[in-house]
């Protein structure tokens, strides 16, 4: 039987394929308690794991915010603005080892103290997210997956969905971040009906 791929290119699998081509995720921003500071770092690979109350991102043992989490058992997630990627970078910074990343960065971004757990959040960010550990997954090869139970949970009010508001309008005004891995970002502030089927139930 022919390939119905064989006019696209195909990828080696035995090396990460994720830069070969574009995908959409969120840009979000965890926080954790770290020695006696705290650590900010952006992750991409984020999203509710299903549709009750629990977040997960993916992380690597080799990183801060992997023992910080497994230490303390809570993380923040901020979901930052548009116009603030520049914060979310700010908070990939790599660290000094002389100096730790609370000092050497923590202390210029403008965060607010989380309200249920001990760790900050990105000040001005449209949507405020604290939780405690529920599971991490290893074995990814050198990743994990940190899931987390959501404890608290706040919203900006431009950007809560409200029935009496026009959606398109909304996000219209009040756009949204989005990540194109790997290493573009977009704001997205034209949005259309998804066409579900007649009497579709989730």
């Amino acid at each position: 039987m022919e390939s119905k791929t064989k006019d696209f290119v195909q990828l080696d699998v035995s090396t990460s394929i994720w830069s070969r081509f574009f995908t959409i995720a969120p840009l979000v921003i965890i926080g954790t308690k770290e020695e006696k500071g705290y650590d900010m770092a952006p992750k991409h690979l984020a999203m509710p794991m299903g549709f009750n109350n629990y977040f997960g991102f993916v992380c690597t043992p080799r990183h801060s915010t992997y023992h910080n989490v497994l230490e303390h058992k809570e993380f923040s997630v901020s979901f930052p603005l548009s116009n603030q990627v520049v914060l979310a970078s700010i908070s990939a910074s790599p660290r000094n080892k002389y100096i730790s990343k609370s000092e050497q960065i923590i202390h210029v971004l403008p965060t607010i103290k989380a309200n249920t757990i001990d760790a900050l959040l990105v000040k001005d960010s449209y949507v405020y997210l604290e939780c405690k550990l529920f599971k991490i997954i290893d074995g990814f090869d050198d990743n994990s997956m940190i899931a987390g139970k959501i404890c608290a949970a706040a919203v900006h009010p431009d950007y809560i969905k409200v029935s009496e508001k026009d959606e398109q309008e909304q996000l219209s005004k009040h756009p949204l971040l989005a990540y194109l891995a790997d290493g573009r970002f977009a704001t997205i502030s034209e949005t259309f009906n998804f066409p579900f089927p007649k009497n579709f139930t989730r």
